[in-house]
């Protein structure tokens, strides 16, 4: 940035885990204050989604504006994955261009948190959100002062499982709002009662980070972004390609000098690796060329519509092997599966939920080659369409774009099986 020239806004990024889009501003009943104070002086994407249902895969292409397979990140970093030598985050961006730049909680893309690019990393034990609200109170009370613009991002680990109830204190189970995709019976809504006190808790952290912005006269000062990594921890969302596996929370607030009306709500399409290059378009940063996501900056700032005709969702590792890949449109959704498998993979930590005690076995039944849904007749995507003579044309189509893609970017999956890190650096345990 040239001398004279006007300072940057600051950036303050939160972030929390396996969410999906439970929130009120969504449809969803659950305690949610300050996630609600917050949309209201936002532009709330309702139609967000991660390019992969899975946590470390999810966050790198949040963070790189680059796909899984591009970056490298394609499982979890505690099973050994890692970034591609070379992979530039966000914060090496923003740092380059003249920001501090600081992690505060939860992050999941290295097991080497120096390798993701931040001046500072504060460390805050297991992650919960008191402590990271705590710590980035804190240190925005430190940046009051400061003319030097930042980038803070807020990682907690809710609303991971598991939910104790001596942590999360539960509503009524029985006010429970069952989502379609899952069984309502006394299991699905005990579950549900524990993830509902969970966001709670997590919504507490957000809104005193939010009150540290107003009381140290910040907010007039920063962007604010609120998402989450991927989809919901239940059967049929967290670690499938079905909307409720990869559609996301996304809310992103501008400062008035930023000439943007707000609230209002978008249902355009958008990805995840739409983020970096919007945050870089915004702040007036060169975007680099191998990014693979689309600025939406003409969005949040003019409320111009989203460009996008599709999202890319893929899905290479979690606790094991399972190689899919998807497009999404406005109206279907494509689906290859790589791999036979049963229809639902469920991680270590959905197999092991009250969920699962009460939703039998048909799930073990095995999965299709292809899967085609037609969303604005079927959103719950329960009837593969695949097959169908009326819908030929439309899956050639979807079936060429989704090939032509993963062509054009290089997914090894198209060779054949994509090999695991190499032995001795897979850890063993549950999803995380």
């Amino acid at each position: 940035m040239t001398s004279g020239s006007p300072r940057r806004p600051n950036i303050v990024v939160v972030h929390w885990h396996d969410l999906g889009t439970h929130l009120p501003v969504y449809g969803y009943e659950v305690e949610a204050p300050h996630a609600d104070r917050l949309a209201a002086q936002s532009t709330v994407f309702t139609r967000c989604f991660s390019a992969s249902p899975l946590c470390s895969p999810a966050r790198g292409a949040l963070w790189t504006g680059r796909y899984p397979h591009s970056n490298g990140l394609q499982g979890l970093t505690h099973r050994g994955w890692e970034y591609n030598a070379g992979e530039r985050t966000l914060a090496m961006h923003l740092g380059d261009a003249g920001y501090r730049t600081a992690l505060i909680g939860l992050q999941h893309e290295s097991r080497e948190p120096s390798r993701l690019g931040f001046d500072e990393i504060v460390d805050c034990g297991r992650n919960h959100a008191p402590d990271v609200a705590g710590a980035a109170a804190t240190w925005l009370e430190g940046r009051a002062t400061q003319e030097e613009p930042f980038l803070l991002v807020c990682g907690m680990v809710e609303v991971h499982r598991d939910w104790p109830v001596e942590r999360y204190p539960r509503p009524d189970a029985g006010t429970s709002d069952v989502p379609g995709y899952l069984p309502d019976n006394e299991h699905t809504r005990e579950d549900l009662a524990g993830f509902d006190a969970a966001i709670t808790a997590a919504d507490d952290g957000l809104g005193t980070i939010l009150r540290a912005l107003d009381q140290h006269e910040l907010a007039e000062d920063t962007i604010v972004i609120f998402t989450t990594d991927h989809g919901a921890p239940f059967p049929r969302a967290k670690s499938t390609l079905y909307d409720p596996g990869v559609q996301v929370a996304l809310m992103v607030r501008l400062p008035s000098a930023l000439g943007r009306d707000m609230p209002r709500r978008e249902s355009g399409l958008v990805s995840h690796v739409d983020l970096v290059p919007t945050l870089l378009d915004l702040l007036g940063i060169e975007i680099p060329d191998d990014l693979q996501g689309t600025s939406i900056a003409a969005t949040v700032v003019e409320g111009a519509p989203t460009t996008r005709d599709e999202v890319y969702l893929e899905k290479t590792y979690h606790a094991d092997y399972d190689p899919i890949r998807a497009i999404r449109t406005d109206s279907y959704k494509y689906i290859r599966n790589f791999e036979r498998r049963p229809l639902l993979s469920l991680p270590p930590d959905l197999e092991a939920s009250p969920t699962r005690r009460g939703m039998g076995d048909a799930h073990l039944a095995p999965r299709p080659e292809e899967e085609l849904y037609d969303l604005a007749a079927d959103p719950g995507e329960t009837t593969n369409l695949i097959g169908a003579p009326e819908l030929a044309d439309v899956a050639e189509d979807l079936r060429s774009r989704l090939h032509a893609f993963m062509t054009s970017t290089h997914d090894a999956v198209l060779h054949g099986p994509v090999l695991p890190p190499a032995a001795g650096a897979h850890a063993a345990g549950a999803d995380r």
